[in-house]
C-alpha cells in the first residue's frame, strides 16, 4: 500500500505545525473512521487530540475537546461491593468518616437553633393536639432525629412532630373514644404509639418496594387544599385555648370529636366570656412570634438575626412572668408537674379491639402518605439547592425507620417540616450532624429540663401552634393567585373540594378524599394513550406533522389515517385505544363530541407511526392484535412505521408481525405513502395521487 503525504500551512501562522502521516486505504469503511491523509494541525491541537497515536478517530476533527475517559471504579469482589453498598444504605458511613471540624460550627449552631424551636413545638403538639403528656413530644424529637441522621440522605431536613400529623393522631383518638363508655375507651398513649409504629412500617415498605415515585401522584392543589383545611381546623381548635374558654366549651358539649363548624359557632357566641389574662398572654405571644417572623423575612441578609430563637424566648419569658406574677393563681392554666420518666425501654404497645384496628390502620396509612410527600419534596428541594443527590426510596426507608423507633420509644409520628428545614438551612446546617445534635439536645431536655416547664402557660403552647398553622394558611393566597393567573379551574375545584371536606365533614374524610382523588386523577390520566393524528404539510409531498399543531397548514389525507403513538403502551393506557382510534377515524379530532355527525369519509389505509413507542407489554400487544384484525376484516390495510427493536420482538412472538406482514413495516411515513399510492394505481383507484 502506498503512503501519501500532503502539507498545508496552518491558519495560525504563529503556531508550530505538525505533519500527520496517515496510511492511505481504499477501504471505504476505514476512510470513514479516520482522519483524511492531508490533515496538519498546530501544536496545541495536536496535544488536545493526542497525536502520539497512529490512528485518529474522525470525530476528533470536529472539536479540539478531548474525549471523556470513564473511570470504572466499580467494586470487583464481594467485600468491596459490601463496603460501597453499605455507604449507600447507611449514609452515616459515608459522611461521618469524612466529617471535619470546619463543618462542626455550622452544624452545631443549626442543631441548637433547631432545638430551640423543636422542643416547644414538641411540647405543644403532644399536649394540645394529641392530648398526651408533654414528654412524648420530646421522645418524638429525640429518637426520630437520631435515627434519621443514621439512615437519611438529606442534610438540611429537620425531622420531628408536625402539626398536621399530630392533629390526625389526636383526632383519631377522639373519634374512637367518642360515644363509648369508659370501659371501652382505648388507651390514648398505646393508640398513638401503635399508630406511629404502623406509620413507620407503611413508610418503610413503600421504600423497600421502591415506590418513592408516589410523591408525584399527590396533586399540589389537593395537597394545598387539605393542608389549608387542616390549618383552619387547628386554628379553631387552638382558639378556644387561646381565649381561655376550655371549661366553658366542655360545658357546652364541645369535645375533641366536635366539628370545626361547631367550634366556630361556639367561639362566635362566647368570645365575650374570654378569660382576660389568658387572652392577653395569648395575644402578646402571637404578636411577638408574628413580628419576629416578619422581621426575619425583612432582614434576611443578616444571618445572625435569623438565629434568633423567638419561640424559646416566648417560652422562657412567659414562664418567668407566670412565676413572678403568680399568674397560676389568677386563672392562667399552666403545664404543671411533668413526670421525668427518663428514657423508656423500647416496647410494643397493646393492640386495641379488632373493631378499632381498621380505623387505626387507615389513619396510619394516610399519615404515612401525607408525611412522606411533604418530606420528599423538602429533601429534593435542598439537595438541588446544595448540589447533592437524594433517593426518594432511601428517604422512605429512613423516615420509616425513624417512626418505628419513635413508636417503640413512646413517641408520635415525625416527618420533615418545611419551616424547620428552612431555619436549619439558614442556620448553617451542612450535614446530618445538625439533625443528630437536635436529637441529643432533646435527650438532654428529657433528663434535665422538664422541671423548668412547670410554669409554662398552656396558652403559650397554643400560640406556638397557632402561628405555625398561620404559616400554612399564608401559602394559600400565593397558590390561588397562580391558579387564577393561568386559569387552572380544575385545580381550583380540587383545592376547594378538599378544603371544605376537611373543614365541614372531618379531618379523616378530608385526608381520605385527597389521597383518593389523587389516585383517581393519576389513573384517569394514564389510562388515556397519548396519540396524535398526522397530516401532510400543504405544498409538500413528504412532510407530515400533527394536525392539531396547525390545522391551517396541515391537511388530512383522503382514505388514509396516520396515527402517531407518543408513549409506551401497556395495560393501563390501552383499554380505551380502540374507542379513541374509532373517534379519530370518524372526526379526525378528539375534541369533537361523539354525538355529532362523522366529518371524515371512508378509510382504506391505516398507518401507525410508533417511533415514540420504545416498549410495549403483553396486554397492549394483544389489544393491537385485535385492532389490526378488525381493520383487516373491514378491508383496511395496516402499516407500521419506525417499529423499534423491543416492540418488534413482541410483535414477532405474539404473531402480530405475521398478521401485519413484514412488507408493511417502513422506516418513514413517506415510504408507506408511496406504497399506498402504488396500491391505488394497481387497483385502478380513481383517487388522485396523495402527493398532489
Amino acid at each position: 500500500m502506498k503512503n501519501s503525504t500532503k502539507e498545508r500551512s496552518p491558519t495560525n501562522s504563529v503556531a508550530h505545525s505538525t505533519t500527520i502521516h496517515v496510511n492511505d486505504s481504499s477501504d471505504d469503511e476505514q476512510q470513514d473512521d479516520y482522519l483524511p491523509p492531508d490533515l496538519i494541525v498546530n501544536e496545541r491541537q495536536s496535544l488536545l487530540l493526542g497525536l502520539d497515536q497512529h490512528n485518529f478517530p474522525r470525530y476528533m476533527t470536529a472539536s479540539p475537546l478531548p474525549s471523556a475517559r470513564i473511570n470504572d471504579s466499580s467494586p470487583k469482589d464481594a467485600w468491596s461491593t459490601f463496603k460501597v453498598r453499605s455507604k449507600y444504605y447507611l449514609p452515616i458511613l459515608q459522611w461521618l468518616p469524612l466529617y471535619s471540624g470546619n463543618l462542626l460550627l455550622g452544624d452545631l449552631i443549626a442543631g441548637i437553633t433547631l432545638s430551640c424551636l423543636l422542643i416547644p413545638q414538641g411540647l405543644s403538639y403532644a399536649t394540645a393536639l394529641c392530648k398526651l403528656e408533654t414528654v412524648h413530644g420530646l421522645y418524638a424529637i429525640a429518637f426520630p432525629a437520631i435515627t434519621y441522621a443514621v439512615f437519611g440522605m438529606s442534610r438540611q431536613m429537620s425531622v420531628g412532630p408536625e402539626a398536621t400529623l399530630s392533629l390526625l393522631v389526636g383526632s383519631s383518638i377522639a373519634q374512637v373514644n367518642h360515644g363509648t363508655d369508659g370501659e371501652n375507651h382505648v388507651d390514648a398513649l398505646a393508640w398513638a404509639c401503635l399508630m406511629t409504629i404502623f406509620v413507620g412500617v407503611f413508610t418503610f415498605l413503600l421504600g423497600i418496594f421502591r415506590l418513592g415515585f408516589l410523591d408525584s401522584l399527590m396533586s399540589r392543589a389537593l395537597l394545598r387544599g387539605f393542608i389549608s383545611g387542616v390549618g383552619l381546623v387547628v386554628a379553631l381548635q387552638q382558639g378556644i385555648i387561646l381565649l381561655g374558654l376550655v371549661h366553658l366549651s366542655e360545658e357546652n358539649g364541645i369535645t375533641e370529636a366536635s366539628s370545626s363548624i361547631a367550634r366556630l359557632l361556639f367561639l362566635l357566641r362566647n368570645v365575650q366570656y374570654s378569660h382576660v389574662l389568658t387572652a392577653s398572654v395569648s395575644a402578646a405571644s402571637v404578636a411577638f412570634l408574628m413580628m419576629a417572623r416578619v422581621t426575619k423575612s425583612k432582614l434576611a441578609r443578616f444571618r445572625w438575626f435569623q438565629l434568633l430563637p423567638e419561640v424559646l424566648l416566648v417560652v422562657v419569658v412567659s414562664s418567668l412572668l407566670t412565676y413572678y406574677c403568680d399568674w397560676e393563681n389568677k386563672g392562667l392554666a399552666i403545664l404543671g408537674t411533668i413526670e421525668g420518666k427518663g428514657i423508656p425501654l423500647p416496647s410494643f404497645p397493646d393492640f386495641p379491639d379488632s373493631k378499632h384496628m381498621k380505623d387505626l390502620l387507615i389513619t396510619a396509612a394516610m399519615i404515612a402518605i401525607i408525611g412522606f410527600v411533604e418530606s420528599v419534596v423538602i429533601a429534593k428541594t435542598y439537595s438541588s439547592k446544595h448540589n447533592y443527590s437524594v433517593s426518594a426510596n432511601r428517604e422512605l426507608v429512613a423516615l420509616g425507620a425513624a417512626n418505628m423507633v419513635s413508636g417503640l420509644f413512646q413517641g408520635i409520628p415525625a416527618f420533615g417540616s418545611v419551616a424547620r428545614s428552612k431555619i436549619n438551612d439558614k442556620a448553617g446546617a451542612r450535614t446530618q450532624m445538625a439533625c443528630l445534635i437536635a436529637g441529643v439536645v432533646a435527650l438532654f431536655a428529657i433528663f434535665f429540663l422538664l422541671p423548668y416547664f412547670y410554669y409554662l402557660p398552656k396558652c403559650v403552647l397554643s400560640a406556638i401552634i397557632f402561628v405555625a398553622v398561620l404559616s400554612l394558611l399564608g401559602e394559600l393566597p400565593e397558590d390561588l393567585h397562580f391558579i387564577f393567573r393561568i386559569g387552572a379551574w380544575r385545580d381550583l375545584g380540587l383545592l376547594l373540594v378538599t378544603f371544605f371536606a376537611t373543614i365541614v365533614i372531618s379531618l379523616e374524610f378530608g385526608t381520605l378524599l385527597a389521597v383518593t382523588l389523587s389516585l383517581l386523577l393519576t389513573i384517569k390520566e394514564t389510562s388515556y394513550p397519548r396519540i396524535s393524528i398526522m397530516g401532510r404539510v400543504k405544498g409538500t409531498n413528504n412532510k407530515f406533522r400533527p394536525i392539531q399543531d396547525d390545522p391551517d397548514v396541515v391537511e388530512h389525507l383522503e382514505d388514509v389515517l396516520i396515527v402517531r403513538i407518543d408513549e409506551p403502551l401497556f395495560f393501563a393506557n390501552t383499554g380505551q385505544l380502540k374507542d379513541r382510534l374509532r373517534r379519530l377515524e370518524q372526526f379526525g379530532d378528539m375534541s369533537i363530541h361523539p354525538s355529532e355527525s362523522p366529518r371524515l369519509g371512508g378509510l382504506s389505509y391505516m398507518i401507525f407511526d410508533v417511533d415514540n413507542m420504545p416498549t410495549i407489554d403483553a396486554s397492549a400487544v394483544q389489544i393491537l392484535y385485535e385492532i389490526v384484525e378488525a381493520y383487516h376484516a373491514r378491508g383496511i390495510r395496516v402499516y407500521f412505521v419506525r417499529l423499534r427493536e423491543k416492540p418488534m420482538a413482541l410483535f414477532r412472538k405474539s404473531g402480530l408481525l405475521g398478521v401485519v406482514g413484514q412488507v408493511n413495516l417502513f422506516r418513514k411515513v413517506s415510504d408507506a405513502i408511496e406504497t399506498i399510492e402504488k396500491d391505488m394505481v394497481n387497483n385502478g383507484s380513481s383517487t388522485p395521487s396523495l402527493h398532489q
